[in-house]
């Protein structure tokens, strides 16, 4: 009899990727299909319902084809924490122009950063849950600038799902939602319990929305599934379009950065000895910080405490960085020399590699301290963690006249330190109210790319173990799928099982104290950026340098 094979889905921010692993976690077959992406404004950002099921539909039957002749046992989704509105006749536009099918807002899409602050001016138990102030990319502030803003819309709409939930009602008819999504994204409070008592209705109507109360949270939802349960089976229609047995268990959903730590968390490494708890860094367009503990430590500037949002009787803590792989390639490209530059974003980061190699032949500490003078602040798409603060703007010093590859090269290899020195800062924070970390458990775009991984070891004095599996997201996902079909009695005996070896990557003592500096210069430069806005909005008057003569 051959062994269960479960599919994992992942609807990411620009492709649905699809996976099939075995109880091992070997990779069987897989797919990956692109979804549009539309920005009718700036800071919008938008997608179909139906661009993104044809593309996972595509992504599904590659992997399987791949894959060759094998049953599938069970499936489950994660995507990001883009919100989906449905009407009776299915999508309801979220466009500013009403362009059709466009009912998704993206997990990155700003345009509700007024309703975020009004909404963080308002207070309520659930902003305790996330560091003190709800950020643009949650559900809530872009719920409320739907109802200002589209109130046809907002009328029309008998569902607002997080697209995770989404990919599972489309896959079953079902309409139970994750407690993954909403605690995490929707301000849910999960202890309370998982039958709709978790929605805080003075909050709801203290913040303008309290017609999402009406008929008992019904456009929110009220049937709660933990991660690792089923949440329904495959539709006869849904199996058709995706090749598969009508029937099968589906896994509750998943946000892809959980699923990005589920699938890596558990792996193992020689010399596994921690000190602390280990963090997940999944590190793609953006970055996902998440660690598990068993502490309800509320950190500011820090997302949860969030009980039994991945792996039973643990509490997760999550941070990010709203910009990371687009934060490189937006240095990248707003540079002259990039203008000859072939193949996409990873052609220039190969290209960039070899130049850094030929101006640091030794590599190591040398290769870290040509960006002495070049410093990058990186929060071109805001703050997510610790400063919640989406409107910070990002900021290079140290620039010269000179216009070439190398000098882009120094830009490119400043900003990758400056990610890292980012994951610093959210560490300090934990670490402030008690919480250690020892390691990093890094997957995502970025855990391919060596600087990357040297920077985050050797500025945060960290041991980072980067997974040798295939696909950690999907890998994890597919977890969840194996624990729903019973192939595992829970998600942290699944993860053990599936995540697969890793290799290590340890910080280098003789690397400390460059980056501690260069970690003073990060800090001053966030400082600066709030004593330039405190001045543009005419709240100060600069100091006049006097260039050391008497006046």
């Amino acid at each position: 009899m051959a062994a269960p094979t479960f599919l994992g889905i992942d609807v990411g921010t620009g492709s649905a990727r699809a996976g099939l692993f075995d109880t091992s976690g070997a990779l069987l077959g897989c797919g990956s299909v692109p979804i549009a992406t539309h920005r009718p404004r700036e800071t919008f950002a938008q997608q179909a319902s139906a661009d993104i099921w044809r593309a996972v539909v595509a992504a599904v039957r590659a992997a399987r084809a791949e894959a060759g002749d094998i049953d599938v046992a069970a499936l489950a989704f994660d995507a990001t924490c883009s919100l989906v509105v449905s009407g009776p006749d299915g999508a309801v536009s979220v466009d500013p122009d009403g362009a059709p099918e466009q009912d998704v807002v993206l997990w990155m899409d700003h345009r509700a950063v007024g309703e975020a602050h009004e909404i963080n001016g308002i207070g309520g138990e659930p902003l305790a849950r996330v560091g003190g102030a709800i950020s643009p990319e949650m559900q809530m502030p872009k719920l409320l600038w739907l109802k200002r803003n589209l109130p046809e819309a907002w009328r029309m709409a008998t569902a607002f799902r997080d697209l995770p939930d989404w990919l599972v009602h489309r896959a079953t008819g079902t309409d139970a939602r994750s407690v993954n999504s909403l605690v995490c994204k929707w301000g849910y409070l999960g202890e309370r319990g998982l039958s709709g008592e978790g929605w805080d209705d003075g909050y709801l109507s203290a913040i303008g929305l309290a017609d999402l109360a009406e008929d008992g949270h019904a456009r929110l939802g009220t049937d709660l599934i933990l991660p690792g349960r089923s949440a329904g089976t495959l539709s006869e229609a849904a199996a058709d379009e995706l090749d598969l047995a009508p029937g099968l268990p589906v896994a509750a959903g998943m946000i892809d950065a959980y699923a990005g730590a589920l699938g890596t968390l558990g792996a193992q490494c020689e010399g596994d000895a921690s000190r602390g708890e280990r963090l997940a860094l999944i590190a793609g367009t953006s970055a996902c910080h998440i660690v598990e503990t068993d502490s309800s430590a509320f950190v500011p500037g820090i997302w949860g405490p969030y009980p039994q949002v991945l792996t039973p009787g643990r509490i997760a803590l999550e941070a990010g960085q709203s910009a990371a792989g687009a934060l490189l390639d937006a240095v990248i490209a707003r540079h002259g020399a990039s203008a000859g530059m072939t193949g996409g974003a990873s052609g220039a980061a190969v290209a960039l590699s070899e130049r850094l190699d030929a101006l640091a032949p030794k590599g190591g500490l040398a290769r870290a301290e040509l960006t002495r003078a070049r410093h990058v602040q990186p929060d071109f798409h805001g703050n997510r963690a610790p400063l919640a603060d989406p409107e910070r703007r990002g900021m290079i010093t140290g620039l010269t006249l000179e216009t070439g590859m190398d000098d882009l090269a120094l830009d490119y290899l400043a900003a990758i330190q400056s990610l890292a020195y980012g994951t610093r800062a959210i560490l300090d924070a934990m670490a402030a109210q008690g919480l250690s970390v020892s390691d990093i458990v890094m997957s995502g775009g970025l855990a391919t790319n060596a600087d990357y991984v040297a920077a985050h070891a050797d500025a945060t004095g960290c041991r980072v173990l980067v997974p040798e599996g295939e696909e950690p997201v999907l890998r994890g996902v597919a977890t969840a799928a194996a624990v729903a079909a019973g192939a595992f009695g829970t998600l942290t005996e699944g993860a053990a099982a599936m995540a697969g070896p890793a290799r290590a990557v340890h910080p280098s003592p003789a690397a400390r104290a460059y980056h501690d500096r260069k970690y003073a210069v990060f800090t001053a430069m966030q400082a600066h950026f709030d004593n330039v806005r405190r001045l543009m909005a005419g709240e100060g008057e600069p100091e006049m340098a006097t260039g050391g003569r008497e006046t």
